[in-house]
């Protein structure tokens, strides 16, 4: 059983948007390390933005000025909202959550298709 469940992944044309969501019954998400990774097809695994316990978001390079990560503190869900995809931004979506004992979650992935 996944400790984080994501949802919102699709499809889409390139230069439409969609937003992630993930959240977990037993993971605090919105007090924990968090981040986004996406594993796209021929590569492997990578971070696509994190925000810290303070709120300090980063972004990786393909990811900035088209995504934003938030955290909802009320709901327990943190969000990755995506513009302007593009077909290279095709691939599963993972949702990530670090303790401050260095406990680790992982979510099981949504899919996310743009099409050109």
């Amino acid at each position: 059983q996944e400790e984080l469940v994501e949802s919102g992944g699709g499809l889409v044309q390139a230069g439409g948007s969609l937003t992630l969501s993930c959240t977990g019954e037993r993971v605090r998400v919105v007090s924990n390390a968090m981040a986004w990774y996406r594993q796209v097809p021929g590569k492997e695994r990578e971070l696509v933005a994190s925000i810290r316990d303070g709120g300090t978001r980063h972004y990786s390079d393909f990811a900035k000025a088209r995504f934003t990560i938030s955290r909802d503190y009320v709901n327990n869900v943190m969000s990755l909202q995506m513009n302007n995809l593009k077909p290279e931004d095709t691939g599963i979506y993972y949702c990530y959550s670090r303790s401050p004992w260095n406990d680790q979650y992982w979510g099981q992935g949504t899919q996310v298709t743009v099409s050109s």
